[in-house]
């Protein structure tokens, strides 16, 4: 089995890895690009294609090994484009998750905020109507 095959399926099945976490939206989007990029067809985005099933490569690799091939082994300008290619959607599928785990996060920073306002604002009122009684005490006993 050639080098460039076996990193086909492996992306393939980091591929399926990485979309077992994603929404269902999120997903059907991967889909249709993933039919685009295969078939060349700009039909698939609009869902005119039908629907194709990605199985799972049946290696005796584990999940997560990578297999990339030497440096001395890449030598058409091709396979150079497609391992540069290959490399940029790795990382734009990092920068997507580690922008999803940001805005999370953000989402919790604004959430435990929102909670500690109200605290305080609780907090505010109860002293603002402590301190009103405590000037109707103190009225009532300077009269």
């Amino acid at each position: 089995m050639s080098v460039f095959l076996l990193v086909i399926l492996h992306m393939l099945a980091s591929l399926e890895h990485f979309m077992l976490g994603c929404d269902r939206a999120t997903r059907e989007s991967y889909m249709q690009k993933l039919i685009m990029a295969v078939t060349g067809d700009e039909t698939a985005a609009t869902g005119d294609m039908p629907t194709y099933q990605i199985r799972t490569p049946t290696t005796a690799l584990p999940q997560g090994v990578v297999m990339a091939a030497s440096p001395g082994t890449l030598h058409s300008p091709q396979q150079l484009a497609e391992e540069a290619t290959r490399k940029r959607e790795l990382r734009l599928m990092k920068n997507r998750e580690a922008a999803r785990e940001c805005r999370r996060k953000k989402k919790e920073y604004v959430k435990c905020l929102e909670n500690r306002v109200a605290v305080l604002e609780n907090q505010n009122k109860t002293l603002i109507e402590e301190l009103k009684a405590l000037k109707d005490l103190y009225c009532h006993k300077a009269e």
